[in-house]
């Protein structure tokens, strides 16, 4: 099993910007993939950025493309969401999620690994 702990959430005003963290443990030589989902109230949950565990590769959903950027420390077992530029509809429960494939997955369903979430909130 592999446990995932988000923190960094916070209200911040459009424009800005902030760092979510999520740190894992347990079986974390098992992660292929590990990845950000967000959720707005009444809205299905989306995907945002994901990054290959061993080799760093990344991919993001168009909508926060040029604007957040995913990366990760191996020695803190820790991966970052760095978000700028931030817009009113960045609004959610932002979700780290973990798997043990490999392969750009942006489905929800091919991760078994999610932590609690953490509210991040952007006022106009």
């Amino acid at each position: 099993q592999v446990q995932l702990v988000e923190s960094g959430g916070e209200l911040v005003q459009a424009g800005g910007s902030l760092r979510l963290s999520c740190a894992a443990s347990g079986r974390t030589f098992s992660i292929g993939e590990m990845a950000w989902f967000r959720q707005a109230p009444g809205k299905e949950r989306e995907f945002v950025a994901a990054l290959d565990w061993t080799y760093g590769n990344t991919y993001y959903s168009d909508s926060v493309k040029g604007r957040f950027t995913i990366s990760r420390d191996n020695a803190k077992n820790t991966v970052y969401l760095q978000m700028n530029s931030l817009k009113p509809e960045d609004t959610a429960v932002y979700h780290c999620a973990a798997r043990r494939w490999r392969g750009e997955s942006m489905t929800t369903r091919d991760y078994a690994f999610w932590g609690q979430g953490t509210q991040v909130t952007v006022s106009s």
